[in-house]
């Protein structure tokens, strides 16, 4: 059988795309090569994720430049790029149906916008390229649901070294990253005196205010511990950056917090008391477990030492406490102004700790 160009690209080698953006790119440029008047395209893959429901890339031909669109689960749901493709030219849009069960509700879509009108013969070609299309977004679709999946349960960092083969036990890396520790106070007591769908909506809530902070500030949530959290703000560039991160990050969770308070309060709920710590160290990430059941977890001093200071939260009565090590890096006159607090021993771990608090509000 004779092929043109791009059906010849699409069953030998579109499968290995990089990703759904490159896919896109790629394709518009070759049927552009094949004589089509494109202006613009769309492709639009539903994914498996907690609160977003598809993924839509647009492409501009002029440019080569492609952007990338979400549609959240509880928002308004995008038109497949195709109110954005109709501002380039006439629309074509074609529905991905082979290799993707008939009865999905959102199944992929792939729109083109022409420079001019497509005649009868252009759009038979486009509905072509549609069907040879199907197989290689089956692949491109099914690699990006996983990477969604592991990023919702595992995180960024670890989905990654799950998805590049990191699976044997025993491996690991080390990382120099401010830490942050954070948990609910009396979340026991809470617990035992509440219906359980409340108690999971008052974690729920304590933990978007805490996640949120830490990834509007670039940091990582590595692990959810009870009604604790892990995080990190790895060292990229200097540690006073990444301490800085973490501490804006706590600054905007303490924040957080109090809005939540206050509304709790109007519906007769009590407050979320709660502690945070943040610290200055390096980590051990890596696979610890049993044979056929693995965790990725982080472990060292450093991350000891963070949660025996968050401990100390209720001991001094403070809700944020930073150690000495980080509290070193945050010079003036940018820092925020620290509280000393002295010297305290930690349970478990040999030295002191220099303890300082942020201001009270």
């Amino acid at each position: 059988m004779d092929l043109s160009a791009p059906l010849a690209w699409l069953i030998d080698e579109a499968g290995g795309s990089a990703g759904a953006d490159r896919f896109l790119a790629e394709l518009g440029q070759r049927l552009q090569a094949d004589g089509l008047p494109l202006a613009g395209g769309a492709l639009t893959l539903a994914v498996p994720h907690p609160i977003i429901s598809r993924r839509t890339w647009l492409w501009r031909a002029e440019t080569g430049a492609v952007i990338e669109a979400l549609s959240f689960v509880d928002g308004p749901q995008s038109e497949d790029g195709r109110d954005w493709l109709a501002e380039l030219g006439p629309v074509q849009t074609n529905a991905i149906g082979a290799a993707f069960h008939a009865s999905a509700p959102d199944r992929p879509v792939l729109s083109w916008a022409g420079s001019r009108p497509f005649d009868a013969v252009e759009v038979e070609k486009l509905h072509r390229i549609a069907r040879f299309a199907a197989a290689p977004l089956a692949a491109l679709a099914a690699r990006a649901a996983l990477t969604a999946l592991l990023e919702a349960y595992l995180g960024r960092r670890s989905a990654a070294r799950v998805q590049a083969g990191a699976l044997r036990r025993g491996t690991g890396e080390t990382i120099r990253a401010a830490l942050l520790y954070a948990d609910l106070r009396g979340f026991t007591a809470l617990s035992e005196a509440t219906e359980p769908a409340a108690v999971i909506a008052a974690l729920d809530a304590w933990f978007d205010r805490v996640t949120g902070a830490v990834h509007a500030f670039g940091g990582e949530v590595l692990k959810f511990i009870g009604d604790g959290v892990l995080a990190i703000f790895p060292v990229t560039g200097t540690s006073a950056e990444a301490c800085t991160a973490a501490l804006e990050s706590i600054v905007a969770a303490r924040a957080g917090m109090a809005h939540l308070d206050a509304a709790r309060r109007t519906q007769g709920l009590p407050p979320l008391a709660f502690g945070a710590a943040l610290h200055l160290g390096e980590i051990l990430w890596g696979n610890i477990g049993a044979a056929d059941r693995l965790d990725f977890t982080a472990i060292g001093p450093a991350v000891n030492l963070v949660s025996r200071l968050e401990g100390l939260c209720r001991t001094l009565g403070r809700s944020v406490l930073i150690s000495g090590a980080v509290a070193s890096e945050l010079t003036a006159p940018s820092r925020r102004p620290l509280v000393p607090l002295g010297e305290h021993a930690l349970r478990g771990i040999a030295t002191p700790c220099a303890v300082f608090t942020l201001p009270e509000v």
